[in-house]
């Protein structure tokens, strides 16, 4: 058996055969032509363009079709990028210039721009390699008249294996026949990465050279909860991944039958659960499975995969759509939560040696206020379909918060002026990703209504850990005791007040993490919503006794393995079927 470890992306546990798909390093042969004939290779690229801009479009509207219009927006902006003007000049020239063949100066221009992707040093844009890579490759089948390869004929009960997939590739995959995919390349910011959790297949990418250990037919564990893959799993292994899906089948019903049945421990603690979402079209996975709102409202999509700016409009009808869909139920929409380095469309940016720390989140939006204002204006102006609330993310300094509620405030001025009605109940609130957060917390308290934790950050900036680098990997640990602390300490603070804490970050989703957190005072949850029937079975299952008596212990213990090995212990004895399924 041999165990390996990627990222994981697309939460799900699957057991299958290989289809290994390995394209890495594919190349066409060099061509000339002779000038008489450059032309008509000219000609031939012109034509190839066109078929390739009316694939893309019919892959974008199949795609709208099965998994919503955010998906199927990739390929309006692979569209984009096949007909832009400098990719269109660059052919051209090694073709009349250089008297390349067509199908030669395809694969020499989209090489170059894929390069340069993968080199840069803002994940976001490597993982744009994947687009330019799939526009070449649709390319290519145009020209040529033949597929470079099919998933057509896979057998069901297939996992695909591959360096890396196209989103393309990942939204041509028929879900009764692939039961997974895994990739040595991608990271979860990637279109691939996305399709997938839009499709709810178990992935796992970013595993690192192992295609050569891989033959097609070889029995496979994909574990997209952990990011484990198992080859040829031995017995005991595969015995065990069984018989949590065995465990997962037999709850699934008792799990539906939760769907209106609130989120309250045994002796009637109520715990409000969130869900988390990237898209318009997600609103109705959550009410399909109960959330109680919609915790954090990620704005990011507008931005992402498109050559120009969000238009106030396109805010507005996105957040409108959401807030209108929940009902009434709460909707806390986060304003820009992107790095200076993903927002390169129209405006020039400073190359940065870490963004991380750089110019991103609430910093990006002060420094561009046009920009912020847009947003802020839309919000507003939605606020009125629905319950809505609105989070800063990443706010260190009190300054920062105090200029974002000023401009919020003189935006609500202006539609006012306007004869927009902003609600008056409207609540401002801040995200604590940042240990200068929590330490300055008692000064924040009075100007804000609420907090939200993202525990993903908070985690990352305490333990100087970069969670996307696979050499300090293990060093990322939600349940770290340094983290446990500040979280306690902005619950007591925030509730010394009386203002309201949630908590957003991956660690919402582990039942037995979130056991620990209502145990350490946190009365909200804001989660995937895949994961809200099994977080409520487990807030069913226990009194608040017990999750105190978890977060007392955890909250003295040294390690972040000393504390992981006591909470599985202690959901094993409370919800044993829990950590069978899981």
């Amino acid at each position: 058996m041999l165990e390996l470890q990627g990222i994981a992306v697309s939460p799900g546990v699957a057991i299958g055969k290989a289809i290994v798909f390995d394209r890495e390093g594919y190349s066409i042969a060099r061509c000339l032509v002779s000038r008489p004939e450059a032309q008509r290779e000219w000609q031939r690229l012109v034509e190839a363009v066109s078929k390739a801009h009316q694939v893309l479009g019919t892959r974008g509207k199949e795609t709208t079709d099965s998994w919503g219009a955010n998906l199927g927006g990739i390929f309006s902006a692979q569209q984009q990028l096949l007909l832009d003007p400098h990719v269109r000049s660059e052919m051209e020239h090694l073709i009349r210039d250089n008297l390349y063949a067509a199908e030669y100066a395809v694969s020499e221009v989209f090489a170059k721009y894929a390069a340069a992707f993968r080199k840069a040093s803002s994940s976001f844009l490597a993982e744009r390699a994947a687009d330019v890579r799939d526009v070449e490759r649709t390319l290519l089948e145009a020209l040529t008249g033949k597929p470079t390869q099919t998933f057509a004929e896979i057998p069901p009960g297939s996992i695909v294996v591959s360096h890396d997939l196209t989103p393309g590739e990942t939204a041509s995959f028929d879900t009764e026949k692939v039961l997974a995919l895994c990739t040595e390349a991608g990271g979860p910011g990637g279109h691939t990465a996305i399709v997938a959790r839009g499709m709810e297949i178990p992935a796992v990418v970013g595993v690192g050279n192992f295609l050569h250990n891989i033959r097609s037919g070889d029995e496979l564990i994909i574990d997209g909860h952990l990011g484990r893959i198992f080859v040829s799993p031995d017995a005991p292994t595969r015995e065990r991944y069984l018989k949590r899906r065995i465990a997962r089948e037999s709850i699934v019903s008792e799990l539906s039958e939760l769907k209106d049945l609130p989120a309250v421990t045994t002796d009637g603690v109520h715990v409000e659960l969130m869900a988390n979402v990237e898209f318009p079209n997600e609103t109705q996975a959550c009410l399909a499975r109960g959330a109680d709102g919609v915790g954090l409202y990620r704005t990011e999509f507008l931005y992402l995969g498109h050559d120009k700016e969000p238009t106030e409009e396109d805010h507005f009808l996105a957040y409108q759509q959401v807030l209108r869909d929940m009902q009434g139920r709460p909707v806390v929409i986060r304003t820009l939560d992107l790095g200076a380095d993903k927002m390169g469309m129209t405006r020039p940016v400073e190359p940065e040696n870490n963004p991380f720390l750089g110019l991103r989140s609430i910093r990006l939006s002060l420094r561009n206020p046009a920009l912020f204002r847009v947003q802020v204006r839309a919000i507003l102006r939605a606020a009125s379909a629905g319950n809505c609330r609105i989070m800063f993310p990443m706010v260190t300094t009190l300054d920062e918060f105090r200029s974002a509620k000023f401009l919020l405030r003189s935006v609500a001025d202006d539609l006012t002026c306007e004869g927009i009605r902003i609600p008056s109940t409207l609540r401002v609130g801040m995200m604590v990703e940042v240990p200068a957060a929590v330490l300055m917390l008692d000064r924040f308290i009075e100007e804000i209504d609420f907090v939200s934790i993202g525990t993903n950050d908070l985690t990352q900036y305490t333990l100087a850990v970069d969670r996307s680098n696979d050499s300090v990997a293990d060093l990322y640990q939600a349940c770290d005791p340094a983290v446990l602390r500040l979280i306690k300490r902005t619950q007591e603070i925030t509730s010394e007040h009386g203002k309201s804490t949630s908590v957003c970050g991956e660690m919402s989703n582990n039942p037995a993490h979130a056991l620990l957190l209502v145990g350490m005072g946190i009365r909200s949850l804001s989660l995937a919503p895949s994961t809200i029937p099994v977080i409520k079975k487990a807030i069913r299952s226990v009194t608040l006794g017990q999750c105190e008596a978890m977060a007392w212990r955890a909250l003295r213990l040294g390690t972040a393995r000393e504390v992981e090995a006591f909470l599985m212990n202690q959901l094993a004895g409370l919800v044993p079927e829990i950590v069978l399924q899981a």
